[in-house]
Protein backbone atom coordinates (compact mmCIF):
# COMPACT_ATOMS: atom_id res chain seq x y z
CA UNK A 1 0.00 0.00 0.00
CA UNK A 2 1.00 3.65 0.06
CA UNK A 3 3.86 4.81 2.31
CA UNK A 4 1.60 6.69 4.74
CA UNK A 5 -0.52 3.61 5.44
CA UNK A 6 2.56 1.41 5.79
CA UNK A 7 4.03 3.87 8.26
CA UNK A 8 0.80 4.16 10.25
CA UNK A 9 0.47 0.39 10.50
CA UNK A 10 4.05 0.20 11.72
CA UNK A 11 3.41 2.97 14.24
CA UNK A 12 0.28 1.38 15.72
CA UNK A 13 1.96 -2.03 15.84
CA UNK A 14 4.88 -0.55 17.80
CA UNK A 15 2.51 1.40 20.07
CA UNK A 16 0.62 -1.79 20.84
CA UNK A 17 3.75 -3.31 22.34
CA UNK A 18 5.01 -0.23 24.21
CA UNK A 19 4.93 0.72 27.86
CA UNK A 20 3.17 3.97 28.68
CA UNK A 21 6.30 6.12 28.85
CA UNK A 22 7.64 4.57 25.62
CA UNK A 23 4.56 5.23 23.50
CA UNK A 24 5.75 8.31 21.64
CA UNK A 25 9.19 6.92 20.91
CA UNK A 26 7.58 3.70 19.73
CA UNK A 27 5.35 5.70 17.39
CA UNK A 28 8.26 7.23 15.52
CA UNK A 29 10.30 4.02 15.45
CA UNK A 30 7.37 1.95 14.22
CA UNK A 31 6.46 4.49 11.54
CA UNK A 32 10.03 4.55 10.24
CA UNK A 33 10.36 0.76 10.31
CA UNK A 34 7.01 0.41 8.55
CA UNK A 35 8.27 2.24 5.47
CA UNK A 36 11.80 0.79 5.37
CA UNK A 37 10.67 -2.21 3.30
CA UNK A 38 9.58 0.15 0.53
CA UNK A 39 13.10 1.49 0.14
CA UNK A 40 13.35 -1.20 -2.52
CA UNK A 41 11.77 1.42 -4.79
CA UNK A 42 15.31 2.83 -5.02
CA UNK A 43 16.50 -0.29 -6.86
CA UNK A 44 16.61 1.12 -10.38
CA UNK A 45 18.77 0.99 -13.47
CA UNK A 46 18.91 3.30 -16.45
CA UNK A 47 20.04 0.33 -18.55
CA UNK A 48 17.24 -2.00 -17.40
CA UNK A 49 13.83 -0.25 -17.15
CA UNK A 50 12.12 -3.34 -15.71
CA UNK A 51 14.51 -3.73 -12.77
CA UNK A 52 12.38 -1.46 -10.58
CA UNK A 53 9.06 -3.28 -11.04
CA UNK A 54 10.85 -6.62 -10.69
CA UNK A 55 12.34 -5.80 -7.29
CA UNK A 56 9.68 -3.52 -5.82
CA UNK A 57 7.88 -5.57 -3.16
CA UNK A 58 10.46 -8.31 -3.55
CA UNK A 59 12.89 -9.64 -0.94
CA UNK A 60 12.42 -6.72 1.48
CA UNK A 61 8.76 -7.72 1.79
CA UNK A 62 9.45 -11.39 2.48
CA UNK A 63 8.45 -12.80 5.87
CA UNK A 64 11.94 -14.29 6.11
CA UNK A 65 13.53 -10.85 5.71
CA UNK A 66 11.60 -9.34 8.65
CA UNK A 67 14.29 -9.86 11.37
CA UNK A 68 16.99 -8.38 9.13
CA UNK A 69 14.78 -5.54 7.91
CA UNK A 70 13.95 -4.62 11.51
CA UNK A 71 17.66 -4.74 12.39
CA UNK A 72 18.47 -2.37 9.52
CA UNK A 73 15.80 0.07 10.72
CA UNK A 74 17.06 -0.16 14.31
CA UNK A 75 20.68 0.41 13.30
CA UNK A 76 19.72 3.47 11.26
CA UNK A 77 17.90 4.95 14.27
CA UNK A 78 20.40 3.91 16.95
CA UNK A 79 22.71 6.97 16.60
CA UNK A 80 19.73 9.25 17.31
CA UNK A 81 18.10 7.23 20.09
CA UNK A 82 20.94 5.47 21.93
CA UNK A 83 20.68 7.85 24.88
CA UNK A 84 16.94 7.46 25.16
CA UNK A 85 16.32 3.76 24.70
CA UNK A 86 18.19 0.45 25.10
CA UNK A 87 18.97 -1.19 21.78
CA UNK A 88 16.86 -4.24 22.67
CA UNK A 89 13.75 -2.06 23.06
CA UNK A 90 14.59 -0.12 19.89
CA UNK A 91 14.87 -3.38 17.97
CA UNK A 92 11.61 -4.65 19.48
CA UNK A 93 9.69 -1.60 18.27
CA UNK A 94 11.38 -1.79 14.85
CA UNK A 95 10.44 -5.47 14.62
CA UNK A 96 6.80 -4.70 15.42
CA UNK A 97 6.79 -1.85 12.92
CA UNK A 98 8.38 -3.87 10.12
CA UNK A 99 6.76 -7.28 10.58
CA UNK A 100 3.50 -6.63 8.69
CA UNK A 101 4.90 -4.56 5.81
CA UNK A 102 4.91 -7.46 3.38
CA UNK A 103 1.69 -8.93 4.70
CA UNK A 104 -0.20 -5.66 4.19
CA UNK A 105 0.98 -5.43 0.59
CA UNK A 106 -0.01 -9.07 0.01
CA UNK A 107 -3.62 -8.11 0.75
CA UNK A 108 -3.56 -5.89 -2.37
CA UNK A 109 -3.65 -7.03 -6.00
CA UNK A 110 -0.19 -5.73 -6.91
CA UNK A 111 1.66 -8.83 -5.78
CA UNK A 112 4.33 -9.37 -3.13
CA UNK A 113 7.17 -11.90 -2.83
CA UNK A 114 5.95 -12.85 0.64
CA UNK A 115 7.63 -16.28 0.78
CA UNK A 116 10.91 -15.48 -1.00
CA UNK A 117 13.36 -17.30 -1.23
CA UNK A 118 11.24 -20.43 -0.77
CA UNK A 119 8.91 -19.27 -3.53
CA UNK A 120 9.17 -16.66 -6.27
CA UNK A 121 5.37 -16.40 -6.54
CA UNK A 122 3.83 -12.96 -6.25
CA UNK A 123 1.25 -13.32 -3.46
CA UNK A 124 -1.83 -11.14 -4.04
CA UNK A 125 -5.00 -11.75 -2.01
CA UNK A 126 -6.97 -8.94 -3.74
CA UNK A 127 -8.73 -7.94 -0.53
CA UNK A 128 -8.03 -4.21 -0.55
CA UNK A 129 -6.92 -1.52 -2.97
CA UNK A 130 -3.32 -0.27 -2.99
CA UNK A 131 -4.84 2.98 -1.70
CA UNK A 132 -7.80 2.88 0.69
CA UNK A 133 -8.59 6.08 2.66
CA UNK A 134 -10.96 4.31 5.09
CA UNK A 135 -8.31 1.79 6.14
CA UNK A 136 -5.71 4.55 6.45
CA UNK A 137 -8.06 6.72 8.53
CA UNK A 138 -8.66 3.91 11.04
CA UNK A 139 -4.92 3.60 11.67
CA UNK A 140 -4.40 7.37 11.71
CA UNK A 141 -7.06 8.03 14.36
CA UNK A 142 -5.93 5.12 16.53
CA UNK A 143 -2.29 6.16 16.27
CA UNK A 144 -3.02 9.78 17.11
CA UNK A 145 -5.06 8.86 20.20
CA UNK A 146 -2.38 6.45 21.39
CA UNK A 147 0.29 9.11 20.85
CA UNK A 148 -1.66 11.84 22.64
CA UNK A 149 -2.89 9.71 25.58
CA UNK A 150 0.28 7.63 26.06
CA UNK A 151 -1.71 4.41 25.82
CA UNK A 152 -1.38 1.25 23.79
CA UNK A 153 -5.06 0.47 24.21
CA UNK A 154 -6.12 2.82 21.42
CA UNK A 155 -3.50 1.31 19.13
CA UNK A 156 -4.74 -2.22 19.82
CA UNK A 157 -8.34 -1.20 19.20
CA UNK A 158 -7.27 0.45 15.95
CA UNK A 159 -5.51 -2.72 14.83
CA UNK A 160 -8.64 -4.75 15.60
CA UNK A 161 -10.78 -2.32 13.60
CA UNK A 162 -8.29 -2.44 10.73
CA UNK A 163 -8.46 -6.24 10.79
CA UNK A 164 -12.26 -6.05 10.79
CA UNK A 165 -12.15 -3.74 7.76
CA UNK A 166 -9.84 -6.18 5.99
CA UNK A 167 -12.30 -8.98 6.80
CA UNK A 168 -15.06 -6.89 5.26
CA UNK A 169 -12.91 -6.57 2.14
CA UNK A 170 -12.55 -10.36 2.02
CA UNK A 171 -16.34 -10.73 2.29
CA UNK A 172 -16.84 -8.23 -0.54
CA UNK A 173 -14.31 -10.15 -2.63
CA UNK A 174 -16.26 -13.39 -2.16
CA UNK A 175 -19.47 -11.66 -3.24
CA UNK A 176 -17.79 -10.13 -6.29
CA UNK A 177 -16.26 -13.48 -7.28
CA UNK A 178 -19.68 -15.14 -7.01
CA UNK A 179 -21.13 -12.49 -9.31
CA UNK A 180 -18.26 -12.93 -11.77
CA UNK A 181 -18.69 -16.71 -11.83
CA UNK A 182 -22.43 -16.32 -12.46
CA UNK A 183 -21.75 -13.92 -15.35
CA UNK A 184 -19.23 -16.33 -16.87
CA UNK A 185 -21.72 -19.21 -16.67
CA UNK A 186 -24.48 -17.04 -18.15
CA UNK A 187 -22.26 -16.35 -21.17
CA UNK A 188 -21.59 -20.07 -21.61
CA UNK A 189 -17.91 -19.54 -20.88
CA UNK A 190 -15.56 -21.54 -18.69
CA UNK A 191 -12.90 -19.43 -17.05
CA UNK A 192 -9.39 -20.84 -17.28
CA UNK A 193 -8.19 -17.98 -15.07
CA UNK A 194 -10.28 -15.61 -12.94
CA UNK A 195 -9.05 -12.51 -11.15
CA UNK A 196 -11.37 -10.22 -9.19
CA UNK A 197 -9.84 -7.15 -7.55
CA UNK A 198 -11.03 -3.92 -5.94
CA UNK A 199 -10.74 -0.66 -7.82
CA UNK A 200 -8.91 2.33 -6.41
CA UNK A 201 -9.81 3.56 -2.91
CA UNK A 202 -12.98 1.53 -2.28
CA UNK A 203 -14.46 -1.90 -1.60
CA UNK A 204 -17.64 -1.35 -3.62
CA UNK A 205 -16.52 -1.37 -7.27
CA UNK A 206 -14.54 -4.39 -8.49
CA UNK A 207 -12.78 -5.39 -11.71
CA UNK A 208 -13.17 -8.93 -13.04
CA UNK A 209 -10.65 -10.39 -15.49
CA UNK A 210 -11.01 -13.91 -16.83
CA UNK A 211 -9.54 -15.99 -19.64
CA UNK A 212 -11.62 -18.09 -21.99
CA UNK A 213 -10.79 -19.56 -25.38
CA UNK A 214 -7.64 -17.47 -25.79
CA UNK A 215 -9.30 -14.17 -24.88
CA UNK A 216 -9.19 -11.99 -21.77
CA UNK A 217 -12.57 -10.57 -20.72
CA UNK A 218 -12.97 -7.63 -18.34
CA UNK A 219 -16.10 -6.48 -16.50
CA UNK A 220 -17.02 -4.14 -13.66
CA UNK A 221 -18.95 -5.46 -10.67
CA UNK A 222 -20.52 -3.19 -8.08
CA UNK A 223 -21.22 -4.74 -4.67
CA UNK A 224 -23.16 -2.10 -2.76
CA UNK A 225 -23.79 -2.22 0.96
CA UNK A 226 -27.53 -1.56 0.76
CA UNK A 227 -28.35 -2.19 -2.89
CA UNK A 228 -28.46 -5.06 -5.34
CA UNK A 229 -25.18 -5.99 -7.02
CA UNK A 230 -24.75 -4.60 -10.52
CA UNK A 231 -22.62 -5.75 -13.44
CA UNK A 232 -21.23 -3.42 -16.09
CA UNK A 233 -20.25 -5.64 -19.05
CA UNK A 234 -16.86 -4.80 -20.44
CA UNK A 235 -14.43 -5.53 -23.24
CA UNK A 236 -12.37 -8.48 -24.41
CA UNK A 237 -9.03 -8.92 -26.14
CA UNK A 238 -6.77 -11.68 -27.43
CA UNK A 239 -4.34 -12.89 -24.79
CA UNK A 240 -0.69 -12.41 -25.72
CA UNK A 241 1.12 -15.67 -26.51
CA UNK A 242 4.84 -15.32 -27.09
CA UNK A 243 5.19 -18.36 -29.36
CA UNK A 244 2.41 -17.11 -31.65
CA UNK A 245 2.72 -13.33 -31.55
CA UNK A 246 6.51 -12.95 -31.51
CA UNK A 247 7.79 -16.08 -33.21
CA UNK A 248 10.81 -14.27 -34.67
CA UNK A 249 12.20 -13.19 -31.28
CA UNK A 250 14.88 -15.65 -30.06
CA UNK A 251 13.91 -17.33 -26.80
CA UNK A 252 17.32 -16.52 -25.29
CA UNK A 253 17.25 -12.82 -26.22
CA UNK A 254 17.12 -9.84 -23.86
CA UNK A 255 13.67 -8.92 -25.17
CA UNK A 256 12.25 -12.41 -24.59
CA UNK A 257 13.60 -12.36 -21.05
CA UNK A 258 12.06 -8.91 -20.44
CA UNK A 259 8.68 -10.11 -21.70
CA UNK A 260 8.89 -13.13 -19.39
CA UNK A 261 9.70 -10.83 -16.44
CA UNK A 262 6.78 -8.54 -17.26
CA UNK A 263 4.48 -11.53 -17.68
CA UNK A 264 5.49 -12.80 -14.22
CA UNK A 265 4.80 -9.36 -12.77
CA UNK A 266 1.40 -9.26 -14.53
CA UNK A 267 0.32 -12.79 -13.52
CA UNK A 268 0.43 -13.77 -17.19
CA UNK A 269 -2.48 -11.46 -18.08
CA UNK A 270 -0.85 -9.71 -21.03
CA UNK A 271 -2.26 -8.40 -24.31
CA UNK A 272 -1.06 -6.40 -27.28
CA UNK A 273 -2.51 -2.89 -27.23
CA UNK A 274 -4.66 -2.67 -30.38
CA UNK A 275 -3.71 0.91 -31.25
CA UNK A 276 -0.04 0.27 -30.49
CA UNK A 277 1.10 -3.17 -31.75
CA UNK A 278 4.52 -2.61 -30.19
CA UNK A 279 3.08 -2.29 -26.66
CA UNK A 280 2.25 -5.13 -24.25
CA UNK A 281 -0.13 -4.14 -21.44
CA UNK A 282 -0.98 -5.54 -18.01
CA UNK A 283 -4.71 -6.34 -18.31
CA UNK A 284 -5.16 -6.54 -14.54
CA UNK A 285 -5.30 -2.75 -14.30
CA UNK A 286 -7.19 -0.09 -16.24
CA UNK A 287 -8.34 3.48 -15.83
CA UNK A 288 -11.92 2.17 -15.73
CA UNK A 289 -12.82 -1.32 -14.48
CA UNK A 290 -14.73 -2.52 -17.57
CA UNK A 291 -12.29 -1.19 -20.18
CA UNK A 292 -8.92 -2.26 -21.52
CA UNK A 293 -7.31 1.20 -21.38
CA UNK A 294 -4.11 0.26 -19.53
CA UNK A 295 -2.35 1.83 -16.57
CA UNK A 296 1.03 0.56 -17.69
CA UNK A 297 2.80 -1.61 -20.22
CA UNK A 298 6.09 -2.19 -22.03
CA UNK A 299 7.19 -0.99 -25.43
CA UNK A 300 9.01 -3.63 -27.44
CA UNK A 301 10.99 -3.68 -30.66
CA UNK A 302 11.04 -7.19 -32.15
CA UNK A 303 13.53 -6.01 -34.75
CA UNK A 304 16.09 -5.42 -31.99
CA UNK A 305 15.75 -8.44 -29.68
CA UNK A 306 18.89 -7.57 -27.70
CA UNK A 307 17.40 -4.22 -26.68
CA UNK A 308 15.55 -3.91 -23.35
CA UNK A 309 11.82 -3.26 -23.32
CA UNK A 310 10.74 0.16 -22.08
CA UNK A 311 8.32 0.48 -19.16
CA UNK A 312 5.57 3.02 -19.83
CA UNK A 313 2.70 4.54 -17.82
CA UNK A 314 -0.65 5.30 -19.47
CA UNK A 315 -2.72 6.71 -16.60
CA UNK A 316 -5.72 8.81 -17.63
CA UNK A 317 -6.63 11.42 -15.02
CA UNK A 318 -9.01 13.39 -17.23
CA UNK A 319 -12.21 14.80 -15.77
CA UNK A 320 -14.28 12.59 -18.10
CA UNK A 321 -12.62 9.44 -16.77
CA UNK A 322 -12.98 10.55 -13.16
CA UNK A 323 -16.66 11.37 -13.71
CA UNK A 324 -17.33 7.99 -15.31
CA UNK A 325 -15.57 6.18 -12.46
CA UNK A 326 -17.69 8.06 -9.91
CA UNK A 327 -20.88 7.14 -11.76
CA UNK A 328 -19.84 3.48 -11.66
CA UNK A 329 -19.03 3.76 -7.97
CA UNK A 330 -22.45 5.25 -7.25
CA UNK A 331 -24.19 2.50 -9.21
CA UNK A 332 -25.66 4.66 -11.94
CA UNK A 333 -26.87 3.25 -15.25
CA UNK A 334 -24.24 3.60 -17.97
CA UNK A 335 -25.48 4.25 -21.49
CA UNK A 336 -22.04 4.68 -23.07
Amino acid sequence: MDLLTQGLLGATMAQSGAKQQETRLATGIGFFAGIVADLDILIQSSNDPLLNIEFHRHFTHSLFFVPLGALIAALLLWPFLRKRLPFARLYWFALLGYCLSGVLDAFTSYGTHLLWPLSDARVAWNTISVLDPAFTLILLIAGMIAFKKYTHTAARIGLLLAAAYMSFGWTQLQRAETMAEALIAERGHRAETLLVKPTLANLVLWRSVYEFDGKLHVDAIRIGLFSEPRIYPGESIEKFIMERDLRTVPASSVLANDIARFSHFSAGLLAIRPEQPNVLVDVRYSNLPMTLAPLWGIEINPQQPEQHAKYKLYRDSSSATREKFLRLLLGEHMLD
